[in-house]
């Protein structure tokens, strides 16, 4: 098995020549982001789950631990990652919390970063550093663990994580409506207001899935009061939205919006996905006013997948505002002196 050691001299060597790094778990999610720049390092082999306590609710694993591996470990135990990460096959942990990618459940249990408690990084001049702990309270001062959550690898590198963990649900039901976008959009709201026990929902061209998990009297009471038709094969269904191999997502050119959840139609054409309560909305093809559209409803666009040629053109990210890009600079110089690590990944200027 790879060694720590070999992961830091790896870092201090690019260091020394100012050689940028493309950090590399098992490639999963090179599609995201920004164009890929410098020599690979494979982190792959640095893998195995270092400490798990489930009457604790934490677990500790290297970053290059397969998604699979740890949450068949969680499994066994009646537990889980509740913030539903994208696998697709072979993600590794630190390439999950790198990009901070969440699935379905999101909407009810939160991101990444909540439930990151501690970590372990090689920063930018070869230096092993340590952050938070195992605990929630043991998380102090400057959260700079949970900071590294959507950093793209681009301050270095990712090491070890812990991460809080949770009980499975003791009962799932999905239920499907037949609505239209407004519809969907009204009665997600509407249902968030209310204390149902709804973790995921997902509308795709006219059917609206909602999944509730709980406790199952609160499950089956949520049933009789919401009507629905019961989803057969609910399972396979959610994870062909976490994973993104429903049809929603085939498109080649596909853009993730994050929006109020009340927000309405922003005028643009190519919707085919609408997750997290409304507050999360995909688009397909090309989309020339869709940063503008995004921003005008209090939100943000990212062009989520597309070919080399609109990646360079577009950008992956909407571009910061001055005051932030200063922030995030300071961010980089602080971890990354001579900016190895994942160059131009997040944004051309870091």
């Amino acid at each position: 098995m790879m060694q720590l050691d070999s992961l830091v001299d790896a870092v201090r060597t690019a260091y020394a020549q100012r050689l940028p790094l493309r950090v590399r778990g098992a490639g999963s999610k090179d599609f995201y982001g920004g164009m890929l720049a410098g020599d690979v390092l494979e982190v792959g082999g640095y893998r195995g789950i270092v400490a798990y306590e489930p009457t604790e609710l934490y677990l500790t694993a290297r970053c290059g631990t397969p998604l699979t591996e740890i949450e068949d470990a969680l499994a066994e135990q009646g537990q889980m990652l509740a913030f539903e990460p994208p696998r697709f096959g072979v993600a590794t942990l630190g390439g999950c919390v790198a990009a901070g990618l969440s699935g379905p459940r999101r909407q009810q249990a939160g991101a990444v970063r909540d439930f990151v408690l501690g970590a372990k990084l090689i920063d930018g001049t070869g230096q092993a550093l340590n952050f938070g702990g195992q605990v929630m309270k043991n998380v102090a001062g400057y959260d700079v663990s949970r900071l590294l959550a959507g950093s793209l690898g681009t301050l270095g590198l990712i090491a070890e994580v812990t991460l809080k963990v949770l009980p499975r649900p003791v009962a799932e039901q999905t239920l499907l409506f037949e609505f239209d976008e407004a519809e969907a959009i009204a009665r997600l709201n509407a249902w968030g207001a209310q204390p149902l026990p709804v973790s995921a929902s997902f509308w795709h061209e006219g059917r609206l899935a909602l999944r509730l998990s709980g406790a199952a009297a609160a499950v089956e009471a949520a049933c009789r009061r919401l009507g629905g038709t019961p989803l057969e094969a609910a399972d396979a269904f959610w994870h062909s939205v976490r994973e993104q191999s429903h049809a929603a997502f085939s498109a080649s050119v596909l853009w993730r919006l994050a929006l109020p959840s009340t927000a309405v139609e922003p005028g643009l054409d190519g919707l085919v996905a609408i997750e997290w309560g409304g507050a999360l909305r995909w688009y397909a093809g090309e989309q020339g006013a869709i940063r503008g559209a995004a921003s005008r409803l209090g939100g943000h666009a990212v062009l989520y997948r597309a070919p080399e040629s609109l990646r360079c053109l577009e950008g992956a990210f909407t571009a910061l505002p001055p005051a932030m890009l200063a922030l995030h600079r300071r961010l980089k110089k602080a971890f990354d002196p001579k900016g190895i690590f994942n160059p131009g990944r997040l944004y051309a200027e870091l």
